[in-house]
């Protein structure tokens, strides 16, 4: 399966979009279609039989019978793009203008009413021209290529319809007021879409570098490369990731990890692209380039999280598709039926008018999807990078957390307590040790690294390997290094006691003799006891997977509130996916795995929902996880469920309140109770209402 991205220009109805991703789903050589009308890009999953030219035209070609302008094009085509923005800003002072000048025309017909009966018949018809005539034309052209379930088209026949019954006032009100409502709706979408764009406008849009005469210059960010030494001066944002050679600061990260504490970086600091320089000028080693930095990646992720759709985004687009059709039906059955059985047709014509006002699904197709867009948007302010709806619902819904203890629930930065030579003198073991762990990217190597700073000629390391849920191998001067745990020993068959110790024992041997062993221990983090005490109020189970021996995992699981039934030690990596499969099958609803990154990424991937905590760990674990937390710290797992369930309260409110009054107003209009007017509030009204419930409704819960 290959996958395609387009830009979609000119298209605002949610409903046209969800028809246009049906029909593209019918087409020779695509498997899936999805449309992100917030960021106006349409994303396919296609095989060898997908033919470009030939989708591209049939697809374009349907998608303007449904909204006519609207157009599919290749995501390169920048100056199309371009233009679509001017057309559209263009367009919006087009219409405003014609509803002001509308509106005065139909107050005038009021005033003329007093004098004339025909003069304010006159106004009217010319006030419903100014306002109604784009509906009335693009209701023709839909006509005639078969699309009667248009929009533009319903809107026509019922205030043509209210002409016929001699409700002029009505008729050019209902216009009024449908044209007033579609122009705040699409402001309001219009705003919640820029207002999302400015929340992840982190990208740096320069980069200094000196040039051949050592003078600074300013270059794109993407010209940069691995290697390359760039300044960047107070108040200005670290373009890509890379290492500080020169100078000290403070750093704002809370773009990308929703903290707000500055954070202090000196020479041999990694820093990350997207952070904000504080104060003092660093001089910073390129170490990724800009399209792997860390900006691009959040960037990416959070943009394309509106195309993993929740299953309730996919009801309602399914929904949209046999709702106005069914309306129209029921009008058309009360409008046309019912009068030929019971007569009296001008009083059931003018109540199924009433059904073909609100025939448009507008207000649920797309207030559910912007509901879930704002609320990962919302997220990544809190240094929490989502990557799909279908995540974010499925977080409503969990009975059991799953833990890796490293890094997790701990703080990850070990520190040597005690060193114990047996056939070897203290230094010489710290040597050997180091030696095996100098390639180490594992908290406990770094630490032993650390520890002293032990000469070691790295050209005499003539051989390495990591034997994952053991140790290494290291191959130094032509001797054998082995640095790992008890396992190792027993695998190559060296005497070694096992050391009880509530920590970490690092054994080392040369040459199949054991030199000794190194106990480290790592600090539980402040926030887990709490976040776990909390998570049990949740009726949320929580479990703790480690590699390490009984004694650590109890003593780790006591102090932290995991019960004891619940801890399991010892576990390689594949035993920890086994481990996993089991939990899973214990629980009806979603199990999550959240993980540090270091050897989680197959866990991650087994589990209902992923979380990788700390985005600057492994890329395999990003790329495995569903859910990314930046900053590496355990409350933010609360935060994520917050975030889910605020989400989930709105998009219930959503439908309810659009369906219910929808439904009401349906039924109050048989009764004869409802009017037009009434009408068009359940059509425009409530559409408008949705929409700003979806964008300031999700955001008030963050305040």
């Amino acid at each position: 399966m290959k996958k395609i991205e387009y830009k979609v220009l000119n298209l605002d109805c949610a409903g046209c979009a969800g028809k246009i991703q049906h029909k593209a789903t019918t087409m020779q050589g695509i498997s899936s279609a999805e449309i992100n009308l917030y960021n106006k890009n349409f994303i396919l999953e296609t095989d060898e039989y997908f033919n470009e030219d030939d989708f591209l035209q049939t697809i374009n070609k349907y998608a303007d019978s449904i909204e006519p302008g609207t157009k599919i094009v290749a995501i390169d085509n920048n100056k199309e793009d371009i233009n679509s923005s001017l057309e559209d800003e263009n367009d919006e002072k087009k219409e405003k203008m014609m509803i002001i000048v509308g509106l005065i025309v139909f107050l005038a017909s009021f005033v003329a009413g007093i004098y004339s009966t025909n003069l304010k018949i006159i106004l009217s018809i010319i006030a419903y021209l100014i306002l109604g005539l784009d509906v009335i034309t693009n209701s023709i052209k839909n006509m005639t290529k078969g699309n009667f379930m248009d929009e533009n088209f319903l809107m026509t026949i019922a205030t043509l319809g209210a002409f016929y019954l001699n409700e002029t006032t009505e008729a050019v009100g209902v216009m009024l007021f449908y044209k007033i409502g579609e122009y705040f709706q699409d402001k309001a979408v219009s705003n919640s879409r820029k207002s999302i764009k400015k929340l992840l406008d982190i990208r740096p849009e320069y980069a200094n570098i000196k040039n051949k005469n050592g003078e600074l210059i300013q270059v794109s960010p993407k010209d940069l490369n691995i290697g390359d030494i760039i300044t960047v001066k107070a108040g200005e944002k670290i373009p890509v990731d890379g290492i500080i050679t020169k100078g000290t600061s403070s750093l704002n990260t809370s773009a990308l990890t929703g903290e707000s504490l500055p954070v202090d970086v000196n020479v041999g600091t990694n820093v990350l692209s997207g952070s904000l320089n504080g104060s003092g000028t660093l001089e910073i080693k390129v170490t990724r380039k800009f399209n792997d930095s860390t900006v691009s990646k959040i960037i990416e992720m959070v943009e394309n999280a509106g195309n993993k759709k929740a299953k309730a985004e996919k009801f309602i687009t399914k929904f949209a598709r046999f709702y106005t059709p069914i309306v129209v039906f029921l009008a058309v059955f009360v409008g046309i039926v019912i009068p030929a059985i019971f007569g009296n047709f001008d009083m059931w014509f003018g109540k199924a008018l009433i059904f073909l006002v609100i025939s448009c699904p507008c207000a649920l197709v797309l207030s559910v999807p912007l509901t879930f867009f704002t609320s990962i948007g919302q997220a990544s302010r809190q240094g929490i990078l989502i990557k799909g709806g279908n995540y974010l619902e499925a977080l409503t819904h969990v009975d059991a957390i799953v833990f890796d203890k490293t890094g997790t629930l701990t703080e990850g930065s070990f520190v040597i307590n005690e060193i114990h030579p047996i056939n070897s003198t203290e230094d010489n073991l710290l040597k050997t040790a180091q030696i095996g762990e100098f390639y180490s990217t594992h908290p406990i190597g770094k630490a032993i690294l650390k520890a002293k700073n032990e000469h070691i000629e790295e050209e005499l390391l003539n051989g390495y390997k990591e034997l994952s849920g053991y140790g290494v191998i290291a191959y130094y001067d032509s001797e054998e290094i082995l640095v790992g745990n008890h396992k190792l020993m027993t695998k190559y068959n060296i005497e070694a006691q096992e050391i009880i110790y509530p920590g970490t024992v690092i054994y080392v041997a040369k040459n199949n003799e054991y030199l000794g062993y190194i106990a480290i221990s790592d600090k539980i983090k402040d926030e887990t006891p709490q976040t776990i005490k909390e998570l049990s109020e949740k009726h949320i189970s929580t479990y703790m997977l480690t590699g390490d021996n009984a004694t650590i995992g109890n003593a780790v699981g006591e102090k932290v509130g995991i019960i004891k039934n619940n801890i399991f030690s010892g576990l390689l990596p594949q035993d920890k996916v086994e481990k996993m499969e089991e939990i899973k099958h214990k629980y009806k609803n979603n199990v999550v795995f959240v993980g540090d990154g270091v050897n989680d990424a197959p866990v991650l991937s087994l589990s209902d929902i992923g979380i990788a905590m700390g985005g600057t760990g492994s890329d395999v674990a990003v790329e495995a996880a569903d859910v990314v937390i930046m900053k590496d710290r355990l409350t933010k797992i609360l935060e994520l469920l917050k975030i889910a369930k605020i989400n989930r309260k709105v998009v219930i409110q959503n439908i309810v309140f659009a369906l219910g009054v929808k439904i009401l107003v349906m039924i109050l209009g048989l009764f004869g109770i409802a009017n037009m007017w009434m009408a068009i509030f359940a059509d425009v009204g409530v559409s408008l209402l949705a929409v700003l419930n979806s964008s300031i409704g999700v955001k008030r819960y963050f305040k």
